[in-house]
């Protein structure tokens, strides 16, 4: 037992320390430049997704309410006017004696996927009505025509 060195505790805390290993600003400055290419490159593709994703979204809200009209007609023997709008699926209008409603799921039209109500013509210039989001606008000519969803086919 001669060879064996008595070494203090606060000594041995020291040298355990200066062998701990860490990360230098270097290599932090590596990892954060690393992380922000990534969200350069995948970011406009994610976003370029949710955008599409709203805009299917407001296709099969239309296909629904386009369902709703039809099950209106049947019921009621027409559309609901311009005036009446769409909210007739939703509430009885007063001239429809043989409205069998609501139409819509929950008693309420929905807004499109950016939150703008959807613009309802009857008779409409594309057929019997016409059932239009103008996308995230939701104004008429402030967006492209490739973000303007319709009841009809363009």
């Amino acid at each position: 037992m001669e060879n064996v060195k008595f070494i203090p505790p606060a000594k041995r805390q020291r040298r355990w320390r200066r062998g701990e290993a860490g990360f230098t600003l270097v290599e932090m400055l590596v990892v954060i430049a690393i992380i922000g290419l990534v969200m350069a490159l995948v970011g406009p593709r994610v976003l370029n997704y949710l955008g599409e994703s709203k805009a299917k979204a407001a296709k099969i809200q239309i296909e629904s309410l386009s369902s709703a009209l039809d099950l209106y007609y049947l019921d009621v023997g027409r559309y609901p006017s311009t005036n009446e709008g769409l909210t007739a699926l939703a509430k009885r209008p007063a001239n429809a004696d043989a409205w069998n409603g609501p139409y819509v799921r929950g008693g309420v039209v929905p807004n499109d996927p950016w939150g703008n109500p959807y613009v309802y013509r009857s008779p409409g210039e594309h057929g019997a009505y016409d059932i239009v989001s103008y996308g995230p606008d939701g104004e008429k000519g402030a967006t492209s025509t490739a973000s303007i969803i319709t009841s009809w086919q363009r």
